[in-house]
């Protein structure tokens, strides 16, 4: 059973998501939450077993710290392969713990603006997860569809024009980005005859002088759509007005759909990319710290000049963004393990406080009526009728406002803004440090993007303060009280953001060997074809 757990991930939630559609909506709804809650705690209790395996090497394991399965017990690279890796783990933890309050949150009112809402979560936490542990390029060509198909939906999930020209903009956007995902895909397997991670990090060396230049073609076009998904500029057009426009738990769950885009760029670049890389080593290493620093230059720039709160989170999505593929570019340029630790510590912290950050926008701009009203203008499109609105008001225990809102909104600005003691500061002071330290990189570009980190924190800081004193010094009247199940969601996230401060030293420890895995490439490109199939395994209990 254990060799099983590895696929369990992206086999709960979608045997829970097809179960949901076969009931109504309006008769399995309380149901149908539970259902979704129960899968995601699932989820997470899995994801961190699956954590303390890829650290440990546990019993699963086919090498130290990495996990193979082989779908079909098919010997790689024939047949479909997922790979545990302490990263893979990692994200698989953070995409948990971010549901779970999203689908909390939703229950205050957000799930009644459209049918099948928790259907569409759940396969949205399917394709995310896929994604995170497929050891095959076209399998994440896969698990991307699948999320970015789920996700159209929850976008579009409710009324109103903005959200549905920002949807049709980020449909649009997606649809290109997944054809030259295709076309990329399509020069790497006519240049080396193979899609799997392991196999092409095994040739990427050996790959004729004639034909590397079309295989970096490839990898390219494959790149341009990973930037586009990741919110890279000048790619990011679409991401504030689309992130701005869903409703609050989707956006809190599209804080780490970008980062799926960031995590391919890392994944792909250090495996084909690395020191192993040959002729190739190094290769889009500086294009990727310029692009990291455009968009982090855009992001600030963005939050400077925002007048809501809520596209201020999506431009906080994007310095998130920018900087974990800064750090990328210059980890592949020779930089080395230690920068790549901060930036993946910082990277759980600004997603958990950007998750907490979209809760936090309508409860902030509440006006009269609240969420009761926003359901009203769905009412009648969705077959809701009176006694589904009722229930809305007395979905928990209301708050006072003014004083829980204000002490969740400043902790996520102190994270985002990178102040002590939270993650944000002491991933940023740790990506310095490692800048700082490093004499093989170039030196004018990693003190312009030291300097850009201090100035992003500083116009996040100003920006988010200056929403701050409109919402809560400024204000003409009181805000309305607020449902424990808007604010439950984003006090258990600002748990969790100083958990991780407090566990910040051991948490260092994981981010540090999982940079380091990264970086040796060879126990996972040679450790996929060790994988020995079910088939060829001696029984148990059998002599040798």
């Amino acid at each position: 059973m254990n060799e099983h757990l590895i696929i369990a991930p992206i086999l709960i939630p979608f045997v829970t998501g097809a179960l949901m559609l076969l009931y109504d909506d309006r008769q399995r709804r309380e149901a149908k939450f539970w259902l979704s809650i129960v899968s995601a705690a699932a989820q997470l209790l899995i994801a961190v077993e699956l954590v303390v395996r890829a650290k440990t090497g546990g019993d699963i394991s086919d090498a130290e710290g990495i996990s193979f399965y082989l779908l079909g017990d098919w010997a790689a690279p024939y047949g479909i392969v997922l790979v545990l890796d302490r990263l893979a783990a990692m994200m698989l933890v953070l995409t948990a713990l971010l549901a779970i309050p999203s689908l909390v949150y939703a229950q205050a009112g957000w799930s009644r603006q459209g049918p099948h809402y928790y259907s569409l979560f759940q396969f949205l936490l399917m394709g995310l997860n896929g994604a995170f542990l497929t050891g095959d390029i076209f399998n994440l060509f896969v698990f991307f569809e699948i999320l970015l198909a789920a996700s159209y939906g929850l976008l579009l999930h409710g009324s109103g024009q903005l959200r549905v020209r920002a949807g049709m903009h980020y449909i649009a956007m997606n649809l290109a980005a997944s054809l030259l995902f295709l076309i990329g895909v399509s020069l790497i397997y006519g240049v080396t005859g193979t899609l799997n991670m392991a196999h092409l990090a095994n040739l990427i060396s050996s790959v004729s002088v004639e034909d590397r230049p079309l295989l970096h073609a490839g990898v390219a076009v494959l790149a341009v759509a990973f930037l586009v998904k990741a919110g890279s500029w000048p790619l990011s057009f679409w991401l504030p007005t689309a992130y701005m426009a869903a409703a609050a738990p989707v956006g809190a769950m599209f804080a780490i759909m970008t980062k799926v885009g960031v995590y391919a760029i890392l994944r792909l670049s250090m495996l084909l990319f690395g020191e192993t890389g040959g002729p190739s080593a190094g290769f889009g290493a500086n294009i990727l710290i310029v692009l990291g620093m455009a968009t982090v230059l855009f992001g600030l720039l963005g939050i400077l000049a925002s007048q809501g709160l809520g596209r201020m989170a999506a431009h906080s999505v994007l310095i998130s963004s920018g900087t974990v593929l800064g750090i990328t570019g210059f980890a592949l340029a020779g930089g080395g393990p230690a920068m790549l630790s901060g930036a993946l510590y910082y990277l759980i912290g600004s997603v958990l406080a950007t998750g907490a950050l979209f809760l936090l926008i309508e409860p902030m701009d509440r006006e009269d009526g609240g969420i009761a009203a926003m359901l009203a203008l769905t009412a009648d499109a969705y077959g809701l009728d009176d006694s589904d609105l009722d229930e809305v008001p007395d979905a928990g225990l209301a708050l006072p406002a003014m004083t829980v809102l204000g002490i969740c909104f400043a902790l996520c600005v102190l994270m985002l803004a990178g102040l002590p003691p939270l993650p944000g500061f002491i991933g940023k002071l740790a990506m310095v440090q490692a800048l700082i330290a490093q004499t093989a990189l170039p030196a004018g570009l990693a003190w312009a993007f030291i300097a850009l980190l201090v100035v992003s924190g500083f116009a996040t800081l100003v920006g988010m303060a200056r929403i701050g004193i409109q919402t809560f010094w400024a204000g003409d009247s009181a805000l309305p009280r607020v449902l424990a199940l808007e604010i439950a969601p984003v006090v258990g996230l600002l748990v969790v953001l100083a958990f991780t401060s407090f566990k910040a030293e051991a948490m260092l420890r994981y981010t540090s060997g999982t940079a380091a895995a990264l970086h040796d490439t060879v126990a996972y490109a040679y450790g996929v074809f060790a994988t020995p199939r079910v088939a060829d395994r001696p029984e148990e209990g059998a002599q040798p």
